[in-house]
């Protein structure tokens, strides 16, 4: 992309493609880009994951799961412009649906309201979108990546599972449960979301890789926590992710078998013989 900044017009939308927004030194981008957020109970950590937001992003889109403190408060005084989407259902997976559903942006990213994203990494998943991928994953074990909040149990299953998804769905991924991504708005239309917990980010990584979708991983370092305990729990959500995993195949094989004997298929063998 040029690096030449051309700004906005006299009365011109600053959303259409005649308007680039400054990335770095190097990169400006013309497609608007959108930073969902799911939160619930985070008052006290989102000053922390708002700081490091760059300010030439398009939009917030906050996600609130029917919080009982100041979280929305806490988000508007923080991001004037951020536009808070109520949560109908539970779980992240469904408030990520949400939240994708209300973004106006071509480049969608997904950023945790705990504190342990670094929303300075924006630029790095913009950028290798916009350098023709379709989807950015962020991965803790890619060269140049880490984590301060993992045990070694959960490294183990975190391994274990993605060495499963990469040897039954040609994969080359270091990471699997990880919740830092970013892609292009119409990936959506390609991965058809449909589970609400936090088995979602496998389900994402997974049917990417199935519609033949560009997947750059993009070294991230996840902190901890700041405050507040975590929902996630280790062997619970592996069993979860493990059945994604699993339904996931099962679904493969089925497409395989409708494939094989598809109307189209037999004319043509009939043909053919």
């Amino acid at each position: 992309m040029s690096s030449v900044l051309r700004p906005p017009a006299s009365g011109q939308d600053p959303t259409t493609a005649g308007y680039y927004r400054p990335v770095s030194p190097h990169l400006a981008i013309a497609p608007p880009v959108s930073v969902v957020i799911p939160a619930m109970n985070e008052a006290e950590n989102l000053p922390y994951v708002f700081k490091t937001l760059p300010d030439w992003i398009h939009e917030v889109v906050l996600v609130d799961g029917n919080s009982t403190d100041d979280t929305v408060e806490v988000a508007r005084g923080l991001w004037p412009g951020v536009r808070v989407v109520p949560q109908d259902g539970k779980g992240k997976g469904d408030a990520l649906i949400t939240g994708f559903e209300a973004c106006t942006g071509d480049i969608i990213v997904m950023v945790d309201a705990d504190g342990s994203a670094d929303g300075n990494e924006i630029v790095s998943y913009v950028s290798a979108l916009v350098s023709g991928a379709d989807f950015a994953k962020g991965s803790r074990f890619a060269n140049g990546g880490g984590t301060d909040d993992m045990t070694f149990v959960r490294k183990l299953g975190n391994w274990a599972l993605c060495t499963v998804v990469n040897r039954k769905f040609g994969a080359r991924y270091t990471d699997l449960c990880y919740g830092y991504n970013a892609f292009w708005r119409h990936c959506l239309d390609k991965i058809d979301l449909d589970c609400t917990g936090f088995e979602v980010e496998t389900l994402m990584n997974i049917r990417v890789v199935k519609a033949g979708l560009k997947v750059q991983e993009i070294p991230s370092h996840e902190y901890l926590r700041i405050h507040g305990t975590s929902n996630l729990r280790a062997v619970r959500d592996g069993l979860r992710v493990l059945r994604v995993i699993l339904g996931e195949r099962s679904n493969r094989r089925e497409l395989r078998r409708r494939m094989h004997h598809s109307p189209l298929l037999d004319s043509v063998r009939g043909e053919v013989s």
